[in-house]
């Protein structure tokens, strides 16, 4: 029980990073690493701003990760973000070695963790990830078609 409260928790941290990329005018997605029950990264969505691609929140909170700890490998470490995964994330967080991941919306047009693909769980990979999706599923998937139903009233 204790494991789905701090999901819960961590998620809701997400959230928050969310909503600043959202008044930012970026697609409202964050994202948190903790190890050893410590947050040691945070990503918001900033590809607009920052005129990059890469510039998801789960890449975002690796990227800063990986900086904090010295260490490409982020082992023991689990990565919480609002979204399911696209594949260049996913390739990113298999690529650091994430022990575990927790989402909150699925994304059924390009969800790498299940939806789409299993690309956490593909077995031909050289490492493979437990994988909890659907934590504040509602929450945070309002939040994303609140900001894209706002986006189609502007135009």
């Amino acid at each position: 029980m204790r494991q789905k409260e701090e999901d819960l928790q961590y998620i809701q941290e997400a959230l928050i990073l969310a909503a600043s990329a959202r008044l930012n005018g970026e697609v409202p997605v964050g994202a948190l690493i903790v190890k050893d029950d410590m947050i040691i990264a945070r990503g918001a969505n900033s590809p607009i701003a920052s005129h990059d691609p890469s510039a998801h929140a789960e890449i975002i909170a690796l990227r800063q990760a990986c900086l904090q700890t010295e260490n490409y490998r982020l082992t023991d470490a689990t990565l919480y973000v609002t979204l399911e995964p696209c594949i260049m994330c996913m390739g990113a967080i298999i690529h650091a070695r994430i022990k575990r991941l927790v989402f909150g919306a699925y994304d059924p047009k390009s969800g790498a963790a299940g939806s789409c693909y299993n690309i956490g769980g593909d077995n031909i990979l050289n490492h493979r990830l437990e994988i909890t999706g659907g934590i504040c599923e509602t929450e945070c998937g309002d939040m994303l078609r609140n900001f894209f139903r706002n986006k189609r009233k502007k135009r």
